[in-house]
């Protein structure tokens, strides 16, 4: 059974197959549209700025 997605950014229904090169997105279009938002911070990922990266993080020095 092929299961059906709405694109993130139109709606559209979107076939979830490995020939959609595109999914979850329905084009090319759309799937820039969405890197675009991300590039321009539209979206966040949550947390708060208060927030410390954990002690092992990689690349981070504390002083």
């Amino acid at each position: 059974m092929i299961s059906v997605v709405k694109c993130p950014s139109c709606g559209k229904d979107v076939r979830w197959v490995p020939e959609n090169r595109f999914r979850p997105f329905c084009s090319e279009r759309c799937k820039q549209l969405d890197l675009g938002a991300w590039a321009a911070e539209k979206y966040r990922i949550g947390g708060n700025d208060e927030e410390s990266p954990p002690e092992d993080a990689p690349g981070e020095t504390r002083q």
